[in-house]
């Protein structure tokens, strides 16, 4: 597949194809390359992100603004099954790289659009980063304290959201084109990645008149669901929401009558006693350590789990058992941590086989290959800058 495009949208919807096997062509301007070599924490001026989001991809440095250069992706494209870009709408079009363009020597060629608001409507050619779309889609009017303004997650949720969407859509088309032996386009917009996920809220407004609003750590009518703190001062979640596991947690709490008082006694209940039924869980949880407080609660099946920072990861049993922190050499010779592969293949597994590559570090290899450049082509284009590496 060839990736068109740089930030996180689209590269982390290649990280996700080429962890399961796709070779990932990837291509980024000369001169500094994706923006992502430099964003987020920096060791010696280059990203600690790169070596993940970059993984399993081979960095051919072309420049588009160039039409030699744009011949040459349109010749790599001619090869792959999949093109994956998340320009404005409209660019790869003037640059003569648009589906139509594309699909005329390579009818199965499925191209993947990521944009903030899609191809089409009022607002498609608007920029639109992730938080932008999580903004849109409805996700930031839910996020945070009722008394304050939305907040945000950590990471780039709509950026994420929006990979996985990409990812989902392009498997699909891809596997009837294995059938039609057609191709096609598929228009994700990031705003729409976070809308899709916002569960019933629009039939809440419109048919219930239940405008969902921020509500902290819980929702409403759902309980208990909450963050306790422990004695040691560390916070678990605790959900025992469903009527079973509620009793279960009223026998490790030791007030099995508490499964039977008529203010807890079902879902409905609990809801319309959260804040009551919240201090009481409170006040047991604050006598016991997390160790020993997720003991208990492991012990009598109720749902818990400490709220876990990057260093709880690294260390837990559970992710290594799962394989879910790798540690990967970069082309620097650093050791990286990083997530593993998401989800689990009983028989072909998803692997990481590389870190993300120097700038250019595969221009040569890649396009004296299957786009049928000469060395001596080659040399023309390095020399006039077209391309980049050695």
């Amino acid at each position: 597949m060839l990736e068109l495009g740089s930030f996180i949208a689209g590269p982390f919807a290649g990280q996700i194809l080429g962890d399961y096997g796709a070779e990932v062509i990837k291509i980024e301007p000369p001169g500094l390359g994706d923006p992502m070599r430099r964003w987020g924490v920096l060791r010696d001026g280059e990203s600690l992100w790169w070596p993940s989001i970059a993984r399993n991809k081979r960095s051919v440095c072309v420049d588009l603004r160039d039409p030699r250069g744009r011949e040459v992706v349109r010749s790599l494209a001619s090869h792959c099954d999949i093109v994956l870009e998340n320009f404005r709408p409209g660019r790869l079009q003037q640059w003569g790289l648009g589906y139509d363009a594309l699909s005329q020597s390579n009818p199965s060629l499925i191209m993947v659009h990521v944009s903030g608001f899609g191809q089409t409507g009022p607002r498609a050619r608007s920029a639109g980063f992730g938080s932008v779309g999580e903004a849109v889609g409805g996700l930031r009017y839910t996020i945070g304290d009722p008394g304050l303004p939305p907040s945000r997650a950590g990471i780039s949720l709509g950026d994420a959201l929006a990979a996985l969407f990409s990812v989902i859509g392009a498997l699909a088309a891809l596997s009837e084109a294995r059938v039609s032996g057609k191709g096609q386009e598929i228009d994700v917009a990031i705003y729409e990645a976070v809308a899709a996920l916002m569960e019933s809220s629009m039939a809440d407004y419109e048919l219930g008149g239940v405008l969902r609003e921020r509500t902290g750590s819980v929702l409403p009518g759902v309980a208990p669901s909450n963050v306790y703190r422990t004695k040691d001062g560390s916070e678990v979640v605790i959900a025992a929401n469903a009527d079973s596991v509620f009793s279960r947690l009223c026998e490790a709490m030791g007030c099995p009558e508490l499964a039977q008082d008529e203010r807890f006694a079902s879902h409905t209940a609990r809801g319309d006693h959260m804040r009551e039924l919240d201090d009481r869980i409170s006040a047991w949880t604050e006598t016991l350590a997390i160790g020993e407080l997720l003991e208990i609660l492991e012990e009598a099946a109720v749902p818990a789990g400490r709220i876990y920072s990057a260093a709880d990861m690294l260390a837990d049993a559970q992710y290594a058992a799962r394989s879910m922190v790798l540690r990967m050499t970069s082309f620097q010779g650093w050791e990286v941590p990083m997530q593993g592969v998401v989800p689990k293949f009983s028989r072909t597994p998803g692997a990481v086989r590389s870190t993300g590559p120097s700038l250019g570090q595969d221009t040569r290899a890649v396009l004296c290959g299957p786009t049928g450049i000469t060395e001596e082509d080659y040399e023309e284009l390095r020399n006039a800058n077209v391309v980049v590496g050695d």
